[in-house]
């Protein structure tokens, strides 16, 4: 398991491999960002964060209806840029959350525009209470002759259950008042 508290650990994960670490993520409500701020704190790594060049509706429901849409036409979103110099990291920790039962869509299109073949690449994956879904197999067949370890799993709050949970209430409330 993976601890971000001390140096020892970013020094053990930095020596094995060569060239520099990089923190590449994908965040929708911000949990994802947390967990990529503490890598790249405790690593002494670089940021990247992974933006799709039409951004996706602030609106939780529009943003999964379009998610899903491109989940099921395997449509890759054009990104706002990628990372010029690859090459010189060993190591991507690739960070993102679980949207519709899988890796999100700007996930695919940014393993589509880098060559990861021969470096270590290190998932951590937020869900909502699902699990990882097909998550790992997208990383297996788009991150082609990288090392892919195990990843870092973990439930985040949920947009969806917040929202059921806020809806009850207001139901409570027009009943309470009919």
């Amino acid at each position: 398991m993976l601890s971000l508290g001390g140096t020892a650990c970013a020094e053990e994960l930095k020596q094995p491999s060569a060239g520099k670490t990089l923190i590449a993520y994908l965040t929708r409500s911000g949990n994802t960002r947390v967990i990529a701020g503490t890598l790249q704190r405790t690593l002494r790594a670089d940021l990247f964060e992974i933006r799709p060049a039409r951004p996706y509706p602030d609106d939780y429901e529009q943003h999964v209806a379009q998610a899903m849409r491109e989940r099921d036409s395997g449509f890759e979103p054009p990104l706002t840029t990628k990372v010029d110099n690859i090459g010189a990291y060993g190591t991507v920790f690739l960070g993102f959350p679980i949207w519709g039962e899988t890796a999100p869509p700007p996930i695919r299109s940014f393993l589509k525009a880098h060559d990861l073949a021969g470096k270590t690449l290190r998932p951590f994956i937020t869900h909502g209470g699902y699990g990882v879904g097909a998550s790992l197999a997208v990383l297996a067949t788009q991150a082609t002759g990288a090392k892919i370890e195990d990843a870092f799993v973990m439930e985040a709050d949920q947009e969806r259950r917040t929202l059921n949970h806020v809806r009850d209430w207001l139901g409570q409330i027009n009943s309470s008042q009919s």
